[in-house]
């Protein structure tokens, strides 16, 4: 959730985010409302409770004959101490109701509106030009026997693929090239959960509005992460980090499941957006003065492996409209994809501050020996879908596909991807 310091000392930047959001402004003065209420409340039930304790000490130093008046006097304050209690903790609950429900304020810079307002930051590589009709991902793979989605289909319905042959080869590779530099620049590896409890996946805000986007089980309470950033936020719950020797940094390779509500009629064509599909996430625990440094590390990553990968791309700065409710700001990576003839996002990073951590109660010790919750970054470093622009980007006129130099040493040197009978 917000800073509750931040809300009382600049309301407006709270509400001039919310409407570059295009959500509630009036959300703020809810909560506004609602912490003067909360902290009334709570100042109501410590006065009550300081008076309980001195009326105890003088009920028992009173005479004997006098403490029974007393005790029944002690026993109605108890009543009131105990309704003030309960007041103070129904306030508290309705403000972190509300509260939960505003967006992380957006950094200075980020641009209002929706999904067609973002500003563009570079664009890199030339489109790839062909002397013939290029095919698409789907017939390059199904000519490559990489991938079917017919069978998919038939074993557990619409958006949903089987990689095989050399597609299995090529998205291993391609997350064991993202794993491999990760490493190196000082990530740890985690295999991670792909199911987590609903206090997780509510922390690190993932239950908000796109809550229909995720896959629940009903009779066991646990939710199929859509991203290994959930697990990896939960990682640290509740826990205090010692931050003095650096970030904590990990990559977190799973499964990941969106149920893609509201996309009927998307992107129903190959493997662009599918129900299941794996991905390597680049996941940071920083302090707050470092996390924009951070953002811009993991954006350096990303485009390390576009530009290796031969790919041509475009950095935009997301629009406030399209951010989730934990981002600040938020970087797509945009591949070109020839057949479409459009920029296709194959990465994001985010830049969370202190909002999941505050969801998840994980904090730093300052100097002053107090503690203060830490920023948390994700961007995606390899994932499913970017077999799509490989494919598309390096195909030749036979259908076959060069592999990028950087990639051949994962696919045992394989230099070129050659059609199956």
């Amino acid at each position: 959730m917000i800073d509750p310091q931040l809300l009382r000392d600049n309301p407006d930047l709270v509400r001039r985010s919310q409407e570059a959001r295009g959500d509630s402004v009036a959300l703020v003065d809810e909560a506004v409302a609602a912490e003067v209420s909360r902290r009334d409340a709570i100042a109501a039930f410590e006065q009550l409770r300081a008076s309980q304790n001195q009326f105890g000490k003088q009920v028992a130093a009173a005479p004997k004959d006098e403490k029974k008046a007393l005790v029944a006097q002690a026993q109605s304050l108890a009543a009131e101490v105990k309704a003030a209690s309960a007041a103070a903790s129904d306030a508290e609950a309705e403000f972190h109701r509300i509260v939960g429900s505003i967006g992380n304020p957006i950094l200075d810079g980020v641009p209002a509106g929706g999904e067609d307002d973002f500003v563009l930051i570079k664009t890199v590589g030339d489109r790839p030009t062909f002397d013939f009709t290029p095919r698409d991902h789907l017939e390059l793979g199904e000519l490559l026997g990489a991938i079917d989605m017919s069978r998919g289909a038939k074993v557990s319905g619409a958006r949903f693929s089987f990689l095989s042959g050399i597609g299995a080869r090529l998205e291993i590779a391609i997350m064991n090239m993202g794993l491999d530099r990760a490493i190196a620049a000082g990530f740890i590896p985690l295999i991670t959960p792909t199911l987590v409890k609903p206090e997780i996946m509510r922390g690190t805000g993932f239950l908000g509005e796109h809550a229909d986007e995720v896959y629940h089980l009903a009779d066991d309470d646990l939710y199929l992460t859509g991203t290994s950033e959930v697990a990896l936020a939960g990682y640290h719950s509740d826990e205090i980090l010692d931050l003095e020797a650096g970030p904590i940094r990990y990559a977190g390779w799973s499964t990941c499941y969106r149920r893609e509500a509201g996309s009927a009629g998307k992107d129903t064509r190959g493997i662009i957006r599918v129900h299941q599909f794996n991905k390597l996430e680049m996941f940071s625990y920083v302090l707050p003065a470092d996390a924009e440094a951070e953002h811009e590390r993991l954006l350096a990553q990303q485009e390390g492996m576009l530009r290796d990968l031969g790919l041509s791309y475009r950095v935009i700065d997301t629009a406030a409209g399209d951010l989730g409710s934990s981002a600040a700001r938020k970087y797509d990576v945009e591949a070109w994809v020839p057949t479409q003839d459009a920029y296709r996002e194959l990465t994001s990073t985010s830049n969370c501050t202190t909002y999941q951590a505050r969801r998840l109660d994980i904090r730093y010790r300052t100097e002053s020996g107090k503690t203060a919750p830490v920023s948390t970054l994700n961007g995606t470093l390899a994932t499913t879908r970017w077999i799509v622009a490989i494919l598309e980007t390096h195909q030749r006129e036979d259908g076959s596909v060069v592999v990028p130099e950087a990639l051949r040493p994962y696919l045992g040197g394989l230099e070129i991807l050659e059609p199956v009978a």
